[in-house]
Order: structure tokens, then sequence, then C-alpha cells
């Protein structure tokens, strides 16, 4: 499978995965398409770019500084403010609590000695709370490491490690914006999966993580517990299912490649429509949320036309198979016959059109009623005021 993989990537590195990219895998499980490209190690953003869809999510400058400044403050004085922070949410006295950043003074790059370095360090501790920054992580992906350096806090508490995330988004009255709640929650779930891997033991790192926000609208941090254990399954599910490309890459053909190598300018030796091609060989399965989680998104958007998954999910779920907005209207206008296992939905379309027709009809009727009065208003207006004036006359 290896070797498989690697001509369908050609003859370039592998793009290596991070925890965002890894949560990502959550978004659309069942899309076969992103499993094979996470696989093969395929750097989807210049992918897309090469076939004339650039990815047009990310975030901006200014978020990115604002969020390594609050990160930093709370960081400050061997995480004091922190220290504070999960007091108020675990209940004990962590002042005493020793501090270590394991980011290497001397800049070293070996990611098989960082990763030893991090174990050596968080499985020696000793019973008293400990707070690890930056420890280099490693979670086994389509066979193979992925190392996750994550600008994150593991607390050793009572025995047990917690994963404490810092993010930027703000809290306000208490609540935060869902999706980024959930967004942070799966990216943290990564780290869980990694920091058990690297332990050796799952019930050492607690399903429970910290998630530390600005409070309301200004820099002053709160601190909240999350539970992951429904991401953990999740992605549990999704890595292993990556690791199973096997069925998909079997009925791909032979010679398939998403070759990306540029000449010496820079310049993609392949042309976008021959690429798109290429691409268009991995079966996809669009949903108007991957503009905002797959690099692809906009492309596999363009390609899924009249595709009823460009309506979302609980569109396509609802029509239960009905794969065409096409097909959709055929069974709604009767214009088509629908077999015993459409019947059903063939019902509840045609019961839509006969509802949104007499809705139409009302509201047409309404309309043409109204334009009337109207007229006759206007008219009455323009006698009276002929009258008016002949009389003054």
């Amino acid at each position: 499978m290896d070797a498989r993989l690697a001509r369908l990537r050609g003859p370039v590195a592998p793009k290596r995965h991070n925890a965002r990219t890894i949560a990502a895998l959550t978004g659309n499980p069942g899309c076969a398409r992103r499993a094979v490209l996470d696989a093969a190690g395929v750097d989807k953003e210049a992918l897309a770019r090469g076939v004339g869809f650039p990815a047009r999510f990310g975030q901006s400058p200014f978020a990115i500084a604002r969020g390594n400044a609050f990160e930093a403050m709370v960081k400050a004085d061997g995480c004091a403010e922190l220290l504070r922070l999960l007091r108020g949410v675990l209940g004990d006295d962590l002042t005493a609590a020793r501090y270590t950043d394991l980011d290497p003074a001397d800049g070293a790059e070996d990611p098989d000695l960082r990763h030893a370095e991090s174990r050596t360090a968080l499985t020696a501790a000793g019973a008293e709370a400990a707070l690890y920054d930056h420890p280099l992580l490693r979670l086994r992906l389509a066979g193979r490491d992925v190392y996750l350096e994550p600008d994150l806090v593991a607390l050793r508490h009572h025995g047990r490690y917690h994963v404490v995330e810092v993010k930027s988004f703000p809290v306000i009255d208490g609540r935060a914006d869902p999706a980024k709640v959930a967004a942070a929650a799966i990216q943290a779930a990564v780290y869980v999966l990694a920091l058990r891997d690297l332990l050796g033991r799952p019930e050492a790192v607690s399903h429970e993580i910290v998630l530390v926000c600005p409070e309301n609208f200004s820099n002053r941090p709160v601190a909240v517990t999350v539970d992951v254990r429904r991401q953990l399954t999740v992605l549990a599910h999704q890595i292993g299912r990556l690791v199973r490309v096997e069925s998909i890459l079997a009925d791909l053909p032979d010679g398939l490649s998403l070759d990306l190598r540029a000449d010496a300018t820079g310049t993609p030796t392949r042309p976008a429509a021959e690429l798109a091609a290429a691409l268009a060989a991995i079966g996809a399965r669009y949903t108007p949320g991957c503009l905002s989680a797959c690099e692809l998104g906009f492309f596999c958007r363009s390609e899924s036309g009249s595709s009823t998954a460009a309506l979302g999910v609980s569109v396509r779920e609802d029509l239960g198979g009905v794969e065409t907005v096409d097909e959709a209207l055929a069974l709604a206008e009767a214009t088509c016959t629908a077999g015993a296992d459409r019947a059903e939905v063939a019902d509840l379309l045609r019961t839509v059109a006969r509802v949104y027709a007499e809705a139409t009809a009302e509201a047409a009727g309404t309309a043409e009623a109204t334009a009337e009065a109207a007229g006759t208003a206007e008219a009455t207006a323009e006698a009276v005021g002929t009258a008016e004036a002949t009389g003054t006359a």
C-alpha cells in the first residue's frame, strides 16, 4: 500500500500532518477522496491551486498575533496566571507546581530525539503537580509516524495528565461560539490520543481537557473543562479508517497520479485540466461544511454540479439515496417511475411540491389583489383630484 500511495502522490515529499489536519478528518468521515489524499500525504492546498480552486480560508495575521499575545500572557512568569485558573477549575492549590518547558534551547530539530526526551520527562514525573510546555507528541497515521508540536501545557495532577488548550476566541457572558469550541475540542482530543500513546497508558490522561479563553471583551482569561470522550471515539475511528484505504485504492486506475512537481520557475509541470481529471477519479462526498474544513472544498463544490449533496447533509439524508436535483424534481413532478425503494421519498417530494405550488399560487393571488386594490385607490385619488380641480375652476 505504501508503494501505491507513493505513486499516487508522485515524486514529492509527503505533506506532514498536524493537529488541525488530523482533527479535520472528523468533518466528513464518508469522503473517500480525503481519506486517500491524507493517507498518501498529498499537499491538498497545493493541489487546490493546481486545479484552479485555491483554498480561501485560514486565520488572519491579526488573529494569529492576538492569539500569540494572549498565550504569552497566560504563560508568563512560569504560568502563574494559568496555575491560578487551573486551581479554580480543578479545586486544588497548584501554586507549587513545577513548570518545565520542553522546547529545546539549542533549537534541536531531531523529532525522534525530542519525542524520546518528552517521554522521559513526562513518564519520570513524580506524584507532585507539574506543568510541561511544548512536549513533542507522535501519532501513527496511515502507517507513518506523525509528530505534533503543540502550544499546549500538559498538567500532571493527582497522577493523571490534563491537556490544557489556550485559545483566543472569547467567552462572552459564559458562552462561546459553539463551532469554535467544537473545533478546539477535537484538536485537543488529538493531543489526548498522542499523549496517551506517549505514556503507553490511556488511563494516564484525562478525557477532560482545560480550555482557556479571554473573558468577554477583555484579555482577562477564564478556564473551563470540556469532556472530549465523543471526539476521542470519532478520531480513533477515522485514524483506523485511514489505515484501511486498501479497498478504496483497489478501485482506482493503476496509473493514477497527482504529481505536483514544479519546474525551475515554480510553474506546475501538469496542466490544470489534466490534474483535475486525475483528481476526479477519486470519489468525493461533498457537503457545504467542506468549504471551511477542507482545502479542496471549492473544487468539490464545482464538481458536485446538481448533486443533492451540495444542499447539505440533512437534505441528502432526507432524500434517501436520490443523488441529483434533476432526479428529485422528476420524482416530485411524477415524470419518472419511483421504485419500491423510493416510494416513500417520492410521496414526500410530491407532498412538498403540492404544498409549495399552493403557497405560491396563494401568494401570487394576494399580490395580484393588492396590486388591483392599489390601482383602484390610485384611480379614485386621480378622479377626486380632477373633480376638485374642475370645481375650483
